[in-house]
């Protein structure tokens, strides 16, 4: 076992999806695809003699996201300033929130691969205006000011992550609730979404916490797992050599999978934090607080729950089904078509994501692929009733992907149904006992494992159209009738 264990805590940033910035009335738009600089006003540029004005729904979303979170919701928050200069903050400081946060005092249940159930911490989760974007070229660095000012809520939890996978995990949770929410679509690839994690490690004989280092403005959750597998190796390296870590902020370089340090890390004094002068201190009345409780949807645990208790799914599939909203709402659509819940799970787990994977497309875009969920749920209606086999589904759902037709119609179309008549049946297990003397002789002498290719036999003869059940049940009664 290793004397080291790796002590990770992260800090998420996410920006709220309202229709304008954290204190101005200018829209927000997507930063990846709007023109550079068409998003702005006086107040997003910091220009002089402009005041804020706090996005009252931003603080409602928020505050969604602290009950969410389990996180105590003080009756007084106040917003701060926080200085420190690059080109993308153009007022030469961030609005921020520092001694007095919107939510407190949270905590998260992770389902680990080992089945443990573990809780993380939420220290803080606070609202601040995000800053612009940085564009590097060739000939220089360009700054698009259109993200500058977005609401961004950043959630912090306390150092109670202790691998790569609970990192991971965690993340990935997190994302799924502010889904659910409808605070942030979770694309971190448009950067709406970045993960921050600070690591340290810790030798077995140690008391206290050792130096970290901060991994800045992640973008994929993959990238999360990498970073801090490839830093807690190199501090351990530099402990054991005794070099020693010292406190930094570090990048990461996707091309050599490997952190590089940035800039050595300023101290919360050098932010020089003062409670922001142009905006008042935010009362937060426990009325307010019931009021965005109430508008809490079910989140993913809570749905994970019913799909167990009233589906009767597996822990495991259900808590798949849920991990991402697009494909909660898809598998829930399909069971407005009648469809069987186990049996649309299997489906979904199986060959539906076998499809996706296999064209490259994320699960949670599911909602946008050719086959609609009522499509899909009617596919696995016709399983479960008998109309079509398994792998006349299966082939039938392919070309569902290619053209978006309705189930019963390619069925229709191309004479796919089910034979159930049961003398059409016998009629074909007649036929290849007729044809194979030898397989039904060696059969009925002991060698039981023709009876696969038998029934297989059986099948094709009749097209893969038959149920497979039936014509194993069939079979095995001529077989019977023949040792009599």
């Amino acid at each position: 076992m290793s004397d080291w264990t790796p002590v990770v805590g992260l800090e998420i940033h996410a920006e709220i999806l309202t229709e304008s910035k954290m204190f101005s009335d200018c829209p927000v738009v997507d930063s990846v695809t709007a023109p550079p600089n068409t998003a702005v006003d006086p107040v997003s540029l910091g220009l002089p003699g402009t005041l804020p004005v706090i996005n009252r729904r931003a603080l409602e979303m928020a505050m969604m996201v602290g009950l969410a979170l389990n996180c105590e919701i003080p009756p007084v928050n106040q917003f701060a300033r926080k200085s420190y200069f690059y080109p993308d903050l153009p007022k030469g400081y961030q609005i921020s929130q520092y001694d007095r946060p919107l939510c407190v005092n949270g905590a998260l249940d992770i389902d680990l691969a080992d089945g443990t159930t573990q809780r993380i911490r939420v220290r803080r989760a606070h609202l601040e205006e995000d800053t612009g974007k940085l564009v590097h070229t060739a000939e220089g660095s360009l700054v698009d000011y259109n993200r500058a000012g977005v609401p961004l809520l950043e959630i912090v939890t306390e150092p109670d992550i202790h691998s790569a996978e609970a990192a991971e995990t965690y993340a990935r949770k997190l994302r799924s609730i502010l889904q659910y929410l409808g605070i942030n679509d979770g694309d971190m690839s448009k950067g709406v979404m970045r993960v921050e994690p600070n690591i340290s490690v810790r030798h077995k004989d140690d008391t206290g916490y050792r130096t970290r280092t901060e991994v800045k403005n992640l973008n994929s959750i993959r990238s999360l797992y990498r970073s801090i597998e490839y830093e807690v190796a190199r501090q351990i390296k530099a402990w054991e050599r005794g070099e020693g870590v010292r406190q930094a902020t570090m990048g990461w370089d996707e091309v050599k999978q490997a952190t590089v340090v940035q800039r050595f890390k300023e101290s919360a004094e050098e932010y020089r934090y003062f409670p922001e002068p142009d905006l008042p201190v935010v009362e937060v009345s426990r009325e307010w607080v019931a009021a965005a409780r109430a508008r809490l949807p079910e989140l993913p645990d809570a749905k994970r729950d019913r799909f167990i208790e009233a589906l009767g799914l597996s822990r495991y599939d259900a808590s798949v089904l849920v991990s991402e909203r697009a494909v909660a709402d898809y598998y829930e659509g399909a069971l407005t078509e009648g469809a069987n819940a186990k049996s649309a799970a299997n489906w979904m787990l199986g060959s539906l994501f076998s499809l996706l994977n296999n064209n490259s497309v994320e699960r949670e875009a599911i909602g946008s692929i050719t086959i609609s969920p009522q499509q899909f749920g009617a596919l696995v209606k016709m399983v479960d009733d008998g109309s079509i086999n398994k792998n006349t589904a299966a082939t039938v759902l392919g070309e569902m992907w290619e053209t978006g037709t309705h189930p019963a119609q390619i069925v229709e179309n191309k004479g796919l149904g089910q034979i159930s008549d049961s003398s059409i049946i016998e009629d074909s297990i007649a036929r290849m006992m007729a044809e194979n003397p030898v397989w039904v002789e060696d059969y009925l002498g002991g060698k039981d494992k023709l009876f696969g290719p038998m029934t297989g036999k059986v099948m094709g003869m009749l097209g893969g159209k038959a149920d497979p059940k039936v014509v194993r049940e069939r079979l095995q009664a001529a077989l019977d009738a023949r040792k009599g």
